[in-house]
């Protein structure tokens, strides 16, 4: 038995489809989540073989000038920030001098470079991190460096070191999010200086929020308004600096 399909149904089943196919091709597509790997690679930044948990090299690192202070001290030159400092600015940003002044540039000349050439540079020599750090871990920094920095001039006052946020508002993020494990007073944990005595340093500070303390439950607060951790540095510099 044969069904004769009108030609004026066949053309209204055509619409019909071709008008699915438009609507799905224009919902939307949810891109990989990529900003726990951010933050990961901002501690990998801070201390990276805190987060692999090996321990620290125990020769000094190639690259770093051998008349700084820290020229001996393996422990600390192996770390990215020890270079290229907390607000990715290395000679030209706030280790323009004093005793972590490297004379290396900065990392902001490579925001938004390609994710492979930067883990290729990392994995290679002079900077050598390829027998160091996996795959996973090289990507993971180098999409730090390309995507994850942040303008800490937008947050933070460079000549004050004042943050630009809202200590009210800061009260609250901090009371609901930090004070579990640091006390409504910044005072905890016993272990670690009272958190008002850190903002002497406010781009360590925002980096650790904005990413996590490696090898540490602190939570990344990336994924929130970048002013939230503005305004939670605003509240920490009311803070008790002594116990």
């Amino acid at each position: 038995m044969k069904i004769k399909i009108h030609d004026g149904t066949k053309q209204t089943c055509g619409c019909i489809l071709a008008g699915l196919t438009l609507l799905i091709l224009s919902l939307p597509v949810h891109a990989e989540e990529l900003e726990s790997a951010m933050a990961r690679g901002g501690v990998l930044y801070d201390k990276w073989y805190k987060v692999v948990d090996v321990d620290a090299p125990g020769t000094p690192h190639g690259l770093y000038p051998g008349d700084k202070k820290y020229a001996k001290d393996a422990k600390n030159n192996w770390r990215c920030k020890e270079c290229h400092g907390w607000d990715y600015r290395g000679k030209d940003g706030a280790y323009s001098e004093g005793k972590h002044h490297s004379g290396v540039v900065g990392i902001n000349g490579a925001s938004g470079k390609d994710v492979k050439e930067i883990a290729a540079l990392l994995s290679a020599p002079p900077h050598s991190y390829g027998d160091k750090l996996s795959a996973a871990d090289l990507n993971d920094l180098a999409l730090f460096v390309s995507q994850g920095q942040v303008d800490m001039d937008r947050y933070i006052d460079r000549a004050s070191k004042a943050p630009k946020g809202d200590p009210a508002k800061g009260a609250a993020y901090f009371n609901t999010i930090c004070a579990k494990c640091h006390g409504k007073d910044g005072l905890q944990p016993k272990e670690m200086p009272p958190l008002g005595s850190l903002m002497g340093n406010p781009w360590e500070v925002m980096h650790k929020i904005l990413n996590g303390q490696p090898a540490e439950s602190m939570p990344s607060l990336r994924a929130l308004d970048h002013q939230v951790a503005a305004d939670i540095l605003a509240y920490i510099t009311t803070l008790p600096k002594e116990r």
